[in-house]
């Protein structure tokens, strides 16, 4: 049995009428994403996850990012309550689910948070002072999470729609990031590798056990992190990104328990 689950949802029918924050709207080709989506799960199995899928939410055009409906740790998970009132519907699909490997806390109004504005650094907890994600639920995550011992920072950004566009974690207290839109001296004494100039967007990557899945589109990035020793899973995201999601957005990642 595998140490790791892995909740994925599948690509909604409606994904062409997703939330766009910093993109132009540009065709999504569904069957496409559909496909990019099946190669991007089948990397979670070979990485050592068993592939859990909720109910489809077809009448949720962003559903398949399903990372931002949850935060997942070892002790509980927290539902979160997005910024974008389009998706708040979202969690419905998937609370029962993630129910059955933890207990369930909820972020509530005012509070918004998104799941894509958390990076976890072993038990600090970076959030990112979003369009998604407000003070108030900022607020309310560091009070649910101080009896288990998780420090909570709020991280200013710019540029960009979630904190893990713009950096994400890829080894123990190492973390790939884009200093355009955020400063890297607030996250402590971390090992940063920076993005390639040439690619602002190649900031986002999913560590999971021994490997890093990362989309096909940044090779110089690419580079660099297998330069730094890091064993990349390369997936073709494209149709994804249209939607402004990134690898870390379509699973939430659980240790078994």
């Amino acid at each position: 049995m595998a140490s790791r689950i892995a909740i994925t949802r599948p690509v909604s029918t409606s994904i062409v009428h997703c939330e766009l924050t910093h993109l132009t709207r540009e065709p999504i080709d569904y069957s496409r994403a559909v496909e990019q989506h099946a190669a991007y799960q089948a990397a979670l199995a070979a990485l050592g996850c068993d592939v859990v899928s909720a109910p489809a939410g077809h009448d949720f055009p962003d559903a398949v990012f399903v990372e931002d409906v949850a935060l997942v740790l070892d002790e509980l998970a927290v539902m979160t309550r997005s910024g974008a009132v389009s998706r708040r519907g979202e969690a419905d699909g998937v609370e029962p689910l993630l129910a059955r490997y933890r207990d369930i806390v909820r972020i509530d109004a005012p509070g918004t948070l998104d799941g894509g504005d958390v990076l976890r650094v072993g038990r600090r907890l970076f959030v990112g002072c979003s369009s998604r994600s407000n003070a108030n639920g900022i607020a309310q995550l560091r009070a649910l999470l101080a009896r288990h011992g998780y420090e909570v920072d709020a991280v200013d950004m710019r540029g960009c729609l979630h904190l893990k566009t713009a950096v994400t974690a890829v080894a123990e207290n190492t973390l790939l990031g884009n200093g355009a839109c955020v400063e890297r001296s607030g996250f402590g004494n971390v090992t940063w590798i920076d993005v390639d100039p040439s690619e602002p967007h190649a900031a986002n990557a999913l560590w999971v056990g021994d490997g890093v899945i990362y989309p096909l589109a940044y090779a110089r990035t690419a580079d660099r992190l297998e330069a730094a020793g890091l064993a990349l899973h390369r997936v073709d995201a494209s149709e994804l990104a249209k939607a402004e999601g990134g690898v870390t957005c379509c699973s939430l990642i659980l240790a078994r328990r």
